[in-house]
């Protein structure tokens, strides 16, 4: 057994207990259809981001040992990565058909899935059709006189026609982009939605009126996402990061997805005719897309949706005294979404109005769509203050947005500095400075999650408001380095003692927390690890919680996605267990505990324990030392352990193992919104 799993397997297991979520007894309708439709956007990604990595490895020549070995274990990968997959699919449609059309149907709810569009509603599916649908379509047929570029997930249609007894294949495109995936009819007591692509099927006869419709097969392509971005920046980054954003939809195919029961023939027709002979070749289902999920018409029932957990309202938010003023007496920590985001707004919207604040700093990775925060920094650039955002252009699937934003910012005078040279800025940090008489007071502001209201809604994450002397000064270091925009190296006199800053010395800080609770478990005292992450991959961390393992330590780690660490094995990691929550919000805090004899060390931050934000990233973790706020940290924590309804324990052979039922039933983000309810 290897002693570490493989990355994409790993991350594969994760999204199969996304879709385990959809299919149990116990989870609302609406929101078993809300897992369906996360699962399959997840599955997407996996195809745009990870698949070109282990194809890249068969696509070029290998010239000595290593590199054979590499491209071998590639392909052993994603032929396992296939089988998942096509289980995975096959649990999916299941779900579907036994789970979902069946739920909707008790509450008179008709849902056309695989099956043909009932002749009750001809007439108004048929006028949709000729009104809406017809407008957007643009068929092509197969031949050697032109070419046909299908776009990154876009939906098509290819139709095998015959006439005179010759035959023709034709692509539709299915205009999803354009128009909603669903279209309801509310007929004879039922309410019917029906999937556009079968909207389509049934009127190709219209399309093709001078031909027989013999088959007709759905199919997409998945592309590469990755941005090819030179380091050098011999011009503005953001012009450039426009420039392959355009073409990111035209990257290399790495799935084509079609319908089961395509011909061989067709299939390779296709195939050639669009040049995908060296994609990932997948059946898939009659429907794509199925994120698309996520907007299905239900009508709302009772017991559709989760209950709803209405965030708890802290004491700061109401209070007429300044929130500058209240952090002077204390440091303030939220809990989100379990507290409104409005702590955080009312941070920058006090900063960029209160007459004594001067400056403004923070650091942007995926900004809303609509984003408060930054109306805020522009509202305090216009009213004199100096305001200095770092935004990071690189932030994968953001990067339109946070461009134009940081232009909109730009023309309002704040200070925008671009991306840092093969780095990104993952960091979540922001600090303010205040004039008090003849002092300066410096504010600072560091989370777990991105400085984004819109995800706050959803992602639980802890935001920490201070002003301990330490802290603040660190982050003002932070914001001068990041100023340069230079790799970490070229500043060797630059020390970070209070916070933990990737690139400078936070994996070696983590590395001797470990070993002092390595220290004290072969001194007989008791020692404790709980981590919680998203991610952990990263190797020489793993290696170093199996040596803490062997040393006697107990570790507990709370992890979401990708998990590397082989838990549970004798002379490895016996003293180890991973715990994974997946529930109505997306788990997404970083918290690191050590026991340290019974003196706990507590840290939260941006980082998780993985290659890229290890190596490749700035990440900031920050200390705990408000001793109130490390308590709710650490007590956050034991709920989450103690959770046996939403939680499984991953096992030695990355299966998703349900933790045994017991009394008293614990369901952590139910037990951490009423917990919260008791604090504020």
């Amino acid at each position: 057994m290897s002693q570490f799993f493989n990355r994409d397997i790993s991350w594969l297991s994760f999204n199969e207990r996304v879709l385990q979520e959809a299919a149990r007894e116990n989870v609302p309708l609406q929101e078993k259809i809300n897992f369906l439709s996360i699962y399959s956007s997840n599955l997407d990604e996996f195809y745009r981001v990870r698949i070109p990595s282990l194809m890249a490895f068969l696509h070029f020549k290998h010239y000595n040992e290593k590199e054979k070995e590499e491209a071998a274990t590639a392909e052993q990968v994603l032929q396992e990565v296939n089988k998942i997959i096509l289980n995975q699919q096959m649990l999916y449609g299941s779900i579907i058909r036994e789970v979902i059309i069946p739920a909707l149907a008790k509450h008179n709810q008709v849902s056309i899935y695989n099956t043909p569009i009932p002749e009750a509603i001809y007439t108004e599916t048929d006028a949709y059709f000729y009104t809406q649908v017809l407008a957007f379509l643009q068929p092509v047929f197969v031949s050697d006189k032109q070419t046909f570029f299908p776009e990154n997930n876009h939906l098509y249609l290819a139709v095998q026609l015959e006439r005179h007894g010759k035959e023709k294949t034709a692509i539709v495109n299915i205009p999803s982009q354009e128009l909603p995936r669903f279209f309801t009819v509310d007929k004879n007591g039922k309410h019917y939605i029906v999937v556009l692509d079968d909207i389509l099927r049934r009127n190709l006869a219209f399309i093709f009126p001078s031909y027989t419709i013999l088959h007709c097969y759905s199919f997409k392509v998945t592309r590469d996402a990755e941005l090819n971005i030179a380091d050098e920046y011999s011009k503005d980054i953001a012009d450039t990061i426009e420039a392959q954003i355009r073409k990111r939809d035209l990257g290399f195919a790495t799935r084509f997805l079609y319908e089961p029961g395509m011909h061989i023939r067709a299939l390779h027709t296709l195939l050639q005719y669009m040049g995908l002979t060296d994609a990932n070749i997948v059946t898939g289902g009659r429907y794509h897309n199925l994120r698309d999920l996520g907007g299905l018409p239900v009508i709302p029932f009772e017991g559709s949706k989760y209950a709803t957990w209405k965030p708890h309202l802290p004491a700061i938010n109401s209070s007429a005294v300044s929130i500058f003023t209240q952090l002077q007496e204390k440091d303030i920590v939220l809990h989100v979404p379990y507290e409104p985001y409005d702590t955080v707004l009312r941070f920058f919207n006090e900063a960029a109005i209160d007459p004594d604040v001067t400056e403004v700093y923070v650091t942007l990775y995926r900004v809303a769509n609509d984003s408060r925060i930054v109306h805020s920094l522009i509202s305090a650039a216009r009213n004199g203050k100096k305001v200095t955002a770092f935004v990071e252009l690189k932030a994968r699937f953001d990067e339109e947005n946070n461009i134009n934003w940081a232009k909109v910012m730009k023309a309002a005078g704040v200070k925008i500095i671009y991306s840092i040279p093969e780095l990104k800025v993952h960091a979540k940090t922001a600090m303010v400075k205040r004039n008090a008489g003849d002092r300066v007071q410096y504010f600072g502001l560091l989370s777990t999650g991105n400085f984004n209201e819109s995800t706050a809604r959803f992602y639980t994450d802890h935001i920490l408001f201070t002003t301990h002397a330490g802290l603040t000064r660190e982050l003002e270091l932070l914001f001068l380095f990041l100023n340069y925009r230079e790799q970490a190296k070229n500043f060797p006199e630059l020390q970070f003692n209070e916070l933990l800053v990737a690139q400078f010395n936070l994996q070696g800080r983590f590395l001797s927390l470990i070993d002092r609770e390595i220290n004290n478990a072969q001194q007989g005292k008791e020692a404790h690890i709980i981590i919680k992450l998203n991610n952990l991959e990263e190797e020489v961390m793993i290696n170093k919680l199996y040596e803490a393992s062997n040393a006697g330590v107990k570790i507990q780690l709370i992890v979401r996605s990708i998990c590397r660490i082989v838990p549970g094995i004798d002379g490895l990691s016996k003293n180890i267990t991973v715990t994974r929550i997946v529930d109505k919000y997306l788990e997404h805090g970083r918290i690191f505990y050590f026991h340290n004899n019974g003196s706990p060390d507590l840290f939260m931050g941006s980082s998780d324990w993985m290659n890229r934000n290890i190596y490749h990233r700035i990440e900031v973790c920050f200390p705990v030392y408000d001793a109130g706020i490390k308590q709710q940290l650490i007590d956050i924590l034991h709920l989450q352990l103690a959770d046996n309804v939403q939680a499984v324990h991953i096992n030695a052979q990355l299966q998703n193992v349900p933790v045994p039922s017991s009394e008293p039933r614990v369901r952590s983000q139910e037990a951490i919104w009423e917990y919260v309810g008791k604090i504020v």
